[in-house]
């Protein structure tokens, strides 16, 4: 940890242009992979590196709950407004993203099932884990609002929302003890690997593809940086032999992922230290347990582009800009992405002889999420624009006759309740990820 940076520590804290340009990036990316079968898959994250755009989704989406809800958690904000008044804003989000995932889960049902019929590919109905839903309707039906059946592609947000109830725990005792928090975290990653423990599935057999109990390891780790970002301080202090050794890291990987002389008997030595008792998870490449080389990859990543400050004026350029504002409303367009990509895998489904659809679909998906986060800030300025009272200087504030409450309301608290707060427009939902169909080991839809 180091000492605050006086740069970092205006009177109004800044939005960092980081968080919204990385998870705009990724919510393209994770578009991209979610359209199985098209040109652009070949140059997303997931094909130069051991980790995905899910993992940086989570570490993203640690950092955004860390910066929106830790000054809630201080102290003096407890002992004025007490602790329920710094969880109940978790909570509920929480709840609108299992609110949002359930909606989700009935547009993915309702897609495929139209797609089986107008475009006559029967076999739609059995992809994405749809089976059991024409085949063992009751059980599913239990299943799909207790969150132990979800469909591949559209089972993120359940992670996520069971992080964000745990969330409050993390915030608290990270903001006072963060190294005991990242023991308590790393302690649970390793259970849960060693005795792989996941929540379970009903009505299929087996876990969750995203076990929460894994992958709060990378949440926990964003939510500390979020804290101390906040702070004006780094969780991980720049070192120059660790930025190094970040970036040799990252470049030895790559050269794994990109040359198969070189990946093939490096992979095979990986599975003979898992043959000789080493844990599958810290030799291994599974997701669903978020193994040890795909946590330093993602971890080596975040650490290196933090510490290069090119990296902050290219977030905050104009090329960035539509990355910026679809990052800014993360759970819009991820929701919308999600939705558009089922619809993409129906249609390259139904037309598999129309070589251009491959090449046509994800640009204009994407462009049709930048339209989606467009209007969303339009109804977010629109929601923001509350008229001011007109000020009498002699008969006092004159209240608007439609959004004035019935009593009398000073002047100072008419301009309070007219201001939105600073740290509202943070949407603290990484806007999700869904596995992707991606050929990395470990990055396969769960079916």
């Amino acid at each position: 940890m180091s000492r605050p940076d006086p740069v970092s520590l205006p009177g109004k804290r800044p939005r960092d242009p980081r968080i919204d340009a990385f998870r705009g990036l990724a919510l393209v990316m994770i578009f991209i992979d979610h359209v199985p079968g098209n040109p652009y898959e070949n140059w997303t994250i997931r094909n130069f590196g051991f980790s995905d755009a899910a993992e940086a989704f989570f570490v993203m989406s640690g950092i955004a709950a860390g910066l929106a809800y830790s000054g809630r958690f201080a102290a003096p904000q407890i002992r004025l407004n007490g602790l329920w008044a710094a969880i109940r804003p978790i909570w509920s989000r929480s709840w609108t993203l299992y609110v949002v995932h359930v909606l989700l889960s009935a547009w993915a049902i309702a897609i495929f099932a139209w797609g089986a019929m107008a475009l006559d590919v029967p076999e739609l109905l059995t992809r994405i884990n749809l089976r059991q839903v024409f085949e063992n309707t009751a059980q599913t039906l239990i299943g799909i609002p207790l969150l132990t059946h979800q469909f591949g592609y559209v089972n993120i947000l359940p992670a996520y929302s069971v992080l964000l109830l745990f969330a409050p725990v993390a915030i608290f005792v990270g903001m006072r003890a963060p190294l005991l928090m990242v023991a308590a975290s790393v302690a649970i990653w390793f259970a849960a690997g060693m005795g792989r423990i996941d929540l379970p599935n009903y009505p299929n057999p087996g876990g969750w593809f995203f076990n929460p109990l894994s992958w709060q390891i990378i949440f926990v780790l964003g939510i500390l940086t979020g804290i101390h970002m906040r702070r004006g301080e780094r969780f991980v202090a720049r070192r120059r032999w660790l930025f190094w050794s970040a970036l040799a890291f990252l470049g030895f990987v790559f050269l794994w992922a990109q040359i198969p002389a070189l990946g093939q008997p490096l992979h095979a030595l990986m599975r003979q230290a898992g043959e000789a008792g080493l844990p599958f998870h810290v030799v291994g490449f599974d997701k669903t347990y978020v193994s040890l080389p795909r946590m330093l990859h993602v971890l080596a990543l975040f650490y290196v582009l933090s510490c290069l400050p090119v990296v902050v004026r290219l977030a905050g350029s104009r090329v960035a800009a539509p990355l910026r504002l679809m990052g800014q409303h993360g759970l819009l367009v991820f929701s919308f992405g999600t939705a558009v990509s089922l619809l993409f895998q129906v249609l390259l489904a139904g037309y598999p002889d129309m070589a251009l659809l491959p090449w046509l679909l994800p640009p204009l998906g994407v462009a049709a999420m930048l339209v989606a986060a467009m209007l969303g800030q339009a109804a977010r300025r629109d929601h923001r624009r509350v008229p001011l009272p007109v000020v009498d200087p002699v008969a006092g504030p004159v209240a608007d006759p439609v959004t004035a409450p019935a009593g009398p309301l000073p002047q100072a608290a008419a301009v309070a309740a007219a201001v939105p707060c600073p740290d509202c427009s943070a949407d603290p939902l990484p806007a999700t990820t869904l596995p992707s169909a991606g050929r990395a080991p470990g990055l396969q839809p769960a079916e």
